[in-house]
């Protein structure tokens, strides 16, 4: 399946500035492999050392954020949007 990724600014230096770059896989976790595959590096920012999404990036799956579906086993349908969010944290 053939999905369009979301990059965040923070993450754009992996894919050349792109701010949305094309990815293969029915699942998230064959999306992001394919992530990695065609832009090192991005792929240790978003997982663990453990190969899990780390605790501050978010993921969604078109509108459905992953953690609340099925995590990396999330289906990607073919022209479905993957957007990487990294979470912001703060305050006065």
């Amino acid at each position: 399946m053939s999905v369009t990724v979301r990059i965040p600014t923070i993450l754009r230096t992996y894919t050349g500035g792109k701010a949305e770059v094309p990815a293969e896989g029915a699942t998230l976790s064959e999306v992001l492999a394919s992530l990695e595959k065609d832009h090192p590096g991005i792929g240790g920012r978003v997982l663990d050392d453990e190969g899990k999404l780390r605790r501050f990036v978010n993921v969604y799956v078109n509108d459905d954020d992953v953690r609340f579906e099925q995590g990396l086993e999330t289906a990607t349908p073919d022209g479905a949007g993957v957007s990487i969010i990294p979470a912001v944290a703060g305050g006065c």
